[in-house]
């Protein structure tokens, strides 16, 4: 009778698996204001790296992709209250996030750095940033460093909802600086028009204890299921190619890291 019923538990256990797959689609949280990696186009259509792999993901686990756009700092919260499913937005794996959320492991890596007009000169101790204006985003890794590490130096912090609202603010002279992931930084603002009288300046930040283990795709606490699938896709998809054509249609390096 035992083994009837583990026998029962087994297949019932692959009906609900393949009916997930057949009849439920994946809801993905994403910001779709963070080039390269989420962005709209004039038409209203989400594209970038984030919605790229997503997708491949999806169809990778024979699941449909829904995604449910919102700003970066809701994304935890509907994760929490089951409004979405998993959170694919370029989000740091911390260990501080990891008392919130599970993680796959990484998607990519992209370390931190502060971006100032030409010929701008920051050391290592950002003495040059004392009574300056720096933008960084809410709820991010960076903002944390602001937090943590600048403002107690006396640099005056200044928090946005999107990356495109710093980079107006820039431009308009409020701020001096802006402080965010290098990949987005750099394809995003420094590498167009706008961004071209800004430059990269001071050390490029990598500390652990900020700026985490790199971007990974978040599930809700105990989601073992839900994880694993994804990590075994990810895995996929840097197997058969796929990861590495899509990477190919935004960067002209390897932003996987080591």
């Amino acid at each position: 009778m035992k083994k009837i019923v583990l026998l029962g538990g087994i297949a019932l256990s692959l009906v609900a698996s393949s009916l997930f797959a057949a009849d439920k689609p994946l809801r993905l949280g994403i910001e779709a204001a963070y080039p390269p990696f989420a962005y709209k186009t004039p038409a209203g259509q989400i594209e970038g790296f984030d919605y790229d792999i997503g997708n491949a993901l999806c169809e990778e686990m024979k699941v449909k992709c829904q995604w449910i756009e919102q700003e970066f700092d809701g994304l935890i919260p509907s994760l929490k209250v089951k409004k979405v499913d998993a959170i694919l937005s370029s989000m740091t794996i911390t260990d501080e996030r990891r008392k919130s959320v599970d993680f796959t492991h990484k998607y990519y890596y992209s370390p931190a750095r502060l971006a100032m007009k030409k010929g701008s000169a920051v050391s290592d101790d950002f003495a040059q940033l004392v009574g300056k204006t720096v933008g960084t985003q809410r709820s991010t890794t960076t903002d944390r460093f602001a937090t943590e590490v600048l403002e107690p130096k006396g640099v005056k912090v200044v928090r946005y909802s999107t990356q495109n609202e710093i980079y107006l603010d820039l431009l308009s002279g409020r701020l001096d600086a802006v402080l965010a992931d290098a990949f987005p930084l750099n394809e995003g603002f420094l590498k167009t028009d706008n961004g071209k009288d800004y430059e990269f300046v001071g050390p490029v930040l990598k500390d652990p204890h900020y700026f985490g283990e790199g971007a990974g795709i978040a599930v809700r606490k105990g989601d073992a299921e839900l994880r694993d699938k994804l990590d075994a896709a990810i895995t996929a998809l840097r197997a058969n190619g796929t990861y590495q054509k899509i990477q190919a249609k935004y960067f002209d390096f390897d932003i996987y890291g080591d």
